[in-house]
């Protein structure tokens, strides 16, 4: 099951961060088809947020076809965003993590790190256009 975290400097609403971590999770192959989410309850109590935040999260997910909520149950995963199974990321996030040490070593924060790869990421993918 996932386990939802909020982050204040995200720039994201919380019902956005929301969205964002189960997406990844389903692009990721961490959620599949039949895993339940958190219960909106539980999620409220975690993370200290409106009931609405969360139920708003689940609403767009379900109109997404990602999710279906089950009256009296709870919300299940119904879609998937997964192209690459588990076995075959294990490799690039060995990789990553590799790359993650470096970057600690040469003295880069967390934002240090995020500004890095986001700005190389976009650079990447203006050259790939082009």
């Amino acid at each position: 099951m996932i386990e939802f975290h909020l982050d204040g400097r995200s720039g994201l609403s919380p019902y956005q961060q929301l969205v964002r971590q189960v997406r990844h999770a389903l692009r990721l192959g961490l959620l599949r088809e039949g895993d339940q989410l958190p219960k909106v309850k539980d999620v409220v109590a975690d993370l200290a947020i409106n009931p609405n935040t969360v139920l708003k999260a689940y609403r767009e997910l379900e109109h997404d076809g990602l999710v279906a909520a089950r009256p009296g149950v709870g919300t299940f995963v119904t879609g998937t965003l997964s192209g690459t199974s588990l076995a075959a990321l294990a490799p690039l996030r060995q990789d990553l993590r590799r790359w993650l040490a470096k970057a600690r070593r040469a003295g880069l924060d967390d934002e240090g790190v995020e500004a890095l790869f986001l700005t190389t990421f976009r650079a990447a993918a203006a050259e790939d256009i082009a």
